[in-house]
């Protein structure tokens, strides 16, 4: 069995102290750490892990995603595959584990508990209690994902109780999903079994839930970036912090993961250690992760960085083999078989119209936030020429469309603000939970063109100025491509600054058009059966009566 050495400064993050160190390694294992007078000026720190991620949103199968992710110092993630699950069911989890197992990454996938997230959209599966009960009775599955029928919890629902009762008698966590909930609510979702919450975006809300007996996963994600409001937990409440993307796309994965945040909340004044536990051992802890803690017998599970403040990794292993070095990924492609569900065709301009009675009405329109998956509701009067309800450039008051990609059907038509287009469309088949084509454009000429794109090519994110096109294929379930990360990420960036020329303010409009379908996410969004009201819970009209 080989056996081989390091050495740098060890941050034992769980004796609070920092030393020169040699590790002795073997068999993928840390067999030793012995303290030598002098070792280089080198930081071992525990390999990052990712405490709640959609891997599906950074437009890559599990194995690439791992290929970016390495880079940056993560060694593990806690992966919710309710994205895929939404579309192919079991056979999407089943394609995240299979891919999963072609690299040393250390994945732990959950058993998505929402499939579909409602009963108000059309998505490509469902997963009933039975279905989740079998995914989580498999080892590989950890957990029970994202609880975000809340609504369901607090009424009873029989469904949505069985399912945490089934992973609480398999002995696995069970992860929250309750945006805003505070107070008697936050407690009584709680006490219902529900351990995590990822949605926080204040911190009173966050103090409630911690107070509730919850662990917060502060976020930053492409986007949703709740980090700012969320920090002061690492001083006041560190050990009830976890950190998390949620959801990040290519071009941001290429450049930072996990390490960014931390170098943030360091710079911002926490202490490295209430950090790095945070990032590295609490969700090792919580989800009981195969990972190692830089302690004699555990997995050689770790990160080589230069110093403690800006974080630049320089190696990154993973069971005593460097699987990054300098930057680059020493981690093979993975070749895929794509597997999908796709059964739209493309419409006519004419399912775009919006009746109208007379030629000036008001409507209830989606106020869309940058940097938040929360949106607004505003009333607006808006020209009806011809009889058909039309947008206003002026007022940056755009036609949103969502159409089912599983049957050939007329999309949903509304109307939304704060993406800024003055000319062009943006569609993707990206679009949280369901995943149906979601797009936005400053006419209606051209927001065909872009829901046809996608629907051409079976999934896809795309941006046209209504002669030019810029396409990336999804051909894995319409959320991943097969190409190698980088070029995904170059790409994506691509259609993104074109979505920019075309008007857009928004730093990831792409991600921001995505959460567009999020029902769960008050207050207004749109799916592929209507408008719908987060606070209501229900569906609203375009044109109120």
């Amino acid at each position: 069995m080989s056996r081989h050495f390091l050495s740098g400064q060890l941050v034992d993050v769980h004796r609070r102290t920092i030393f020169p160190a040699e590790i002795g390694i073997s068999g993928g294992k840390i067999e030793s750490i012995c303290e030598i007078p002098h070792a280089p000026d080198r930081f071992i720190i525990p390999g990052f892990v990712d405490a709640h991620v959609h891997v599906e949103s950074s437009m890559l199968p599990p194995a690439e995603f791992a290929r970016l992710a390495v880079r940056h110092g993560t060694v593990a993630t806690v992966s919710d595959p309710h994205e895929i699950a939404n579309v192919l069911g079991i056979e999407g989890v089943d394609f995240m584990l299979e891919h999963a197992r072609r690299t040393p990454f250390k994945f732990c996938f959950g058993a998505p508990s929402c499939v579909p997230a409602t009963s108000f959209e059309t998505a490509g599966a469902e997963l009933d209690v039975a279905a989740v009960t079998e995914l989580l009775s498999r080892p590989e599955i950890g957990y029970l994902s994202e609880v975000m029928n809340w609504p369901g919890v607090l009424a009873g629902d029989a469904g949505m109780l069985g399912k945490i009762a089934a992973a609480r008698m398999a002995g696995k966590p069970v992860d929250g999903h309750a945006p805003g909930l505070r107070g008697a609510d936050a407690a009584k979702y709680a006490a219902a079994g529900i351990q995590t919450d990822h949605e926080c975006y204040t911190l009173a809300e966050a103090l409630d839930k911690i107070e509730a007996g919850m662990l917060i996963a502060i976020r930053e994600g492409s986007a949703a970036r709740n980090f700012d409001a969320l920090e002061p937990l690492l001083k006041s409440h560190p050990h009830r912090c976890m950190l998390c993307s949620d959801d990040v796309h290519p071009n941001a994965l290429v450049h930072g993961h996990i390490d960014r945040l931390v170098a943030r909340a360091v710079a911002g004044g926490a202490n490295i250690f209430d950090v790095l536990r945070a990032a590295c051992v609490r969700p090792v802890e919580h989800y009981r992760l195969p990972v190692g803690l830089l302690r004699v017998g555990e997995a050689a599970d770790f990160a080589i960085v230069d110093d403690l403040a800006k974080f630049r990794v320089r190696e990154t292993w993973i069971d005593g083999r460097c699987v990054a070095r300098a930057g680059n990924s020493l981690l093979p492609k993975v070749d895929t078989l794509p597997i999908n569900r796709f059964a739209a065709r493309p419409i006519d301009v004419s399912r775009l119209r919006v009746a109208a009675s007379s030629p000036r009405l008001e409507a209830n329109i989606i106020e869309a936030y940058d940097g938040q998956l929360i949106t607004g509701h505003l009333v607006q009067s808006l020209e009806a020429p011809g009889g058909n309800l039309d947008g206003s450039l002026s007022l940056d008051i755009l036609k949103i469309a969502v159409g089912n990609r599983y049957a050939d059907a007329p999309p949903a038509i509304g109307f939304i603000r704060g993406f800024g287009l003055k000319r062009g469309a943006i569609a993707s088949s990206v679009a949280h939970d369901s995943h149906n084509v979601v797009a936005v454009g400053a006419s209606d000429e051209a927001l065909c063109r872009a829901i046809n794109l996608v629907i051409s090519s079976r999934g896809g994110v795309c941006a046209t100025d209504g002669e030019s096109d810029l396409l990336l294929p999804l051909e894995i379930a319409g959320l991943m491509s097969v190409l190698d990360g980088d070029e995904v990420a170059a790409r994506y960036e691509e259609i993104a600054a074109f979505a920019r020329r075309l008007g857009s303010e928004l730093r990831d409009p792409f991600m921001t058009l995505s959460f567009m379908a999020l029902l769960v996410i008050p207050d207004l969004k749109m799916s592929d059966r209507g408008l719908f009201s987060g606070k209501l819970f229900d569906f609203v009209n375009v044109i109120p009566a």
